[in-house]
């Protein structure tokens, strides 16, 4: 086994997660990579495969050792194979294991020394920390760790484009550990909902979060209330001044109110019918200018406070009052504790939804 051999396959086997950026030299990113030489690829499936075979062994012996198997080989009636095997084939495969393991450790050792002599990571020390599951899987009670770098060379062979396990074996793979990191994610985000509505049982967190929610969104309440109001609340006071043939509803019943005013006025009409012939004439025209006054008024207050400067002045205002509203409201309290329950609750009924039940590899 060549140095070259020994130190790419040391580069290429270190686990992505566990490996600091700080750790190893600048490296040019996967997809420059050159192919890998066959020599290599030779090696790392030679690992692969005697890993593979060395865990089988392990898990092997492990179940016919136990009294699982003793009370199954009884039930089965091949007890006396199960005996030949402890007696016979145990002891040579601990010692076939025992001898990987000294090769496990005599390749992981040649390895360090070519990445300290190539200088491959910052401190030379970092090598058995960024490969920490080869060195604890070194220990015969650690052995079950070796799978790890079977997972790392076989991700890297796929990544390079080599087909390691069948494409349904690899779906099948990836769909259980998207299902098992969902089920734990989910049971995270709900108990931390659950703790999150206990502290709002408590008067005192439930004050200080809305007054703290309130004084770090002001700008945007203030943003979000100008924005209605400008969209809802301009455009119905204009159609106030909007009617058939120019005038306003709120125009004609200003008029009206004054000209009835007018009419209902008994001292008015005595005073005026104290005037011979003119009296009711005069009375008449009284009134029609009165009508006339009260839609002038109304036309003159629309023209001076409906104008679309002065109109968007006074809605600024109106954001900005109630942007600084006080907190130490009983409604509003009540207002805002309706939202976060509801919100809450929407956000739990979506996590409680299991995507992996959606998907066709159940075949449900």
């Amino acid at each position: 086994m060549s140095a070259s051999t020994i130190t790419s396959s040391s580069l290429d086997s270190a686990p992505v997660p566990n490996q600091s950026s700080h750790l190893s030299d600048d490296k040019p990113s996967r997809p420059n990579r050159p192919k890998p030489s066959r020599l290599k690829l030779t090696y790392d499936i030679v690992m692969i495969i005697a890993i593979s075979i060395d865990l089988l062994l392990i898990s092997t012996d492990a179940v016919l050792m136990s009294d699982f198997s003793r009370h199954v080989a009884g039930w089965l009636t091949i007890s006396d194979a199960l005996i030949w095997y402890q007696n016979t084939l145990h002891d040579p495969l601990r010692t076939a294991g025992g001898f990987f393991t000294i090769f496990l450790i005599i390749e992981l050792l040649l390895r360090w020394a070519v990445a300290i002599k190539q200088k491959i990571y910052y401190r030379w020390f970092f090598f058995p920390f960024v490969h920490w599951y080869e060195v604890l899987g070194c220990f015969p009670q650690l052995r079950a760790l070796r799978l790890f770098r079977a997972v790392v060379i076989g991700r890297r062979l796929y990544q390079l484009g080599y087909q390691v396990l069948p494409q349904p074996w690899i779906n099948r793979i990836k769909f259980y550990i998207d299902l098992l990191l969902e089920e734990l994610s989910d049971r995270v985000i709900l108990t931390t909902i659950q703790n999150f509505r206990q502290q709002l049982t408590n008067p005192e967190t439930h004050k200080s979060l809305i007054e703290s929610t309130i004084a770090r969104n002001r700008n945007e309440i203030e943003a979000a209330l100008l924005s209605v109001l400008r969209t809802e609340l301009a455009p119905k006071l204009q159609e106030l001044t909007a009617a058939a043939g120019g005038g306003s509803i709120l125009a004609s019943e200003m008029g009206n109110a004054i000209e009835e005013g007018l009419a209902n006025t008994p001292e008015l009409r005595r005073y005026l019918r104290m005037i011979p012939i003119a009296g009711s004439l005069i009375e008449s025209q009284l009134q029609h200018v009165g009508h006339n006054i009260g839609e002038n008024i109304v036309h003159a207050l629309n023209k001076r406070l409906l104008d679309p400067q002065r109109l968007d002045s006074l809605m600024m205002a109106i954001a900005s009052g109630i942007a600084k509203i006080d907190t130490d409201n009983s409604a509003l309290d009540t207002l805002i504790s309706s939202i976060i329950d509801d919100s809450l609750t929407e956000f739990e009924a979506q996590v409680k939804v299991q995507q992996w039940k959606h998907q066709d590899m159940l075949n449900l």
